[in-house]
């Protein structure tokens, strides 16, 4: 079979779940071959080939810590000359957009963004996405090079699948555009506990009905006691209520988990970007007409100051 270049979401080699992800949808079309740059590159092939990579090209060079992404945009490019696979994955992230779409420039390949599934096609992977802020499901294909595709978290299940695993070292010869932008410093996000918001199995969102940062509790409780993402809409976020950092929408972050829970968020189009491909979507909204009723798998008409804490406990009873 071709095979399929992966680019490896890590962290100091611990390999992060969406990677996990495209090794499942990434065996649908070829053969996985995960590339991992950075710290601890050579010390992800275990779990890497335990979900299908047949071989894993490694580089730990000083360059992925110390600048900003044309680093990795060098070495995957090096990648794809050394493989010439019959597809590039890439996670969804913002910094993984912005490797696929330069590489895609570099190859003159068409590129697919936010994809959601992917499948084998006769002339080429087909993949599946949400546009149009989620109203359409439409299918695309890459007409020219090498397709190279980005796809959202929570888009496959996790699979396990042994494969060798082997780690070669890849050779990068990095650009002149490599040490163009410098990280010059870093700061510890301070840890929640909870799961990252982009790939959590289930997020609690919070907006204009939380009515204050004061009640924000209330939707952190009943994320915790689901072990869920805490997510918050653009006014929640515009007044202050909330970090930027867990918007959800259009112009925040896009989550698909397989549970979304939706309390005192009106559902305006914005924040539907955001969350529509979210499998199962519960709403909680004390007004009857609210957009969001239109897109639920269930509602609940009601006060959430009423609502949650009940759901909290019950949740917390049935665990206990």
């Amino acid at each position: 079979m071709a095979e399929v270049l992966v680019l490896v979401d890590h962290v100091d080699g611990a390999v992060r779940k969406p990677t996990l992800e495209l090794l499942t949808l990434a065996r649908r079309i070829g053969d996985p071959v995960a590339v991992a740059l950075g710290a601890g590159a050579g010390n992800t092939a275990g779990v890497l080939g335990e979900h299908g990579a047949v071989k894993v090209l490694a580089s730990d060079a000083p360059e992925f810590a110390d600048y900003l992404v044309v680093p990795k945009v060098d070495a995957l490019q090096a990648a794809f000359e050394a493989v010439s696979p019959a597809a590039v994955l890439v996670v969804s992230s913002a910094e993984g957009k912005e490797i696929a779409a330069r590489l895609a420039l570099r190859i003159g390949s068409g590129i697919i963004t936010d994809a959601t599934d992917l499948e084998a096609g006769e002339q080429g992977p087909v993949a599946t996405q949400a546009v149009f802020a989620a109203s359409y499901t439409t299918k695309s294909r890459v007409s020219k090079g090498v397709p190279v595709i980005t796809v959202k978290p929570n888009s496959a299940p996790v699979e396990p699948a042994t494969a060798a695993g082997a780690v070669e070292a890849l050779t990068v010869s990095f650009s002149d555009g490599a040490t163009g932008t410098k990280v010059v410093s870093r700061t510890p996000r301070e840890s929640t506990g909870r799961p990252e918001l982009t790939e959590a199995a289930i997020v609690v969102s919070g907006g204009r009905g939380v009515n204050g940062a004061e009640n924000f509790p209330l939707i952190e409780a009943l994320a915790d006691s689901l072990g869920a993402a805490v997510g918050a809409s653009r006014a929640a976020v515009d007044a202050g209520w909330y970090p930027h950092t867990s918007q959800v929408g259009q112009t925040g972050k896009s989550v698909s988990p397989q549970l979304y829970i939706a309390s005192g968020i009106s559902g305006a189009i914005q924040h539907r970007a955001g969350m529509q491909t979210s499998k199962t979507i519960v709403a909680i909204n004390k007004d009857a007409e609210a957009p969001i009723f239109e897109l639920v798998d269930y509602g609940v008409v009601g006060d959430l100051f009423a609502v949650v804490p009940q759901l909290t406990e019950e949740i917390n009873t049935r665990k206990g």
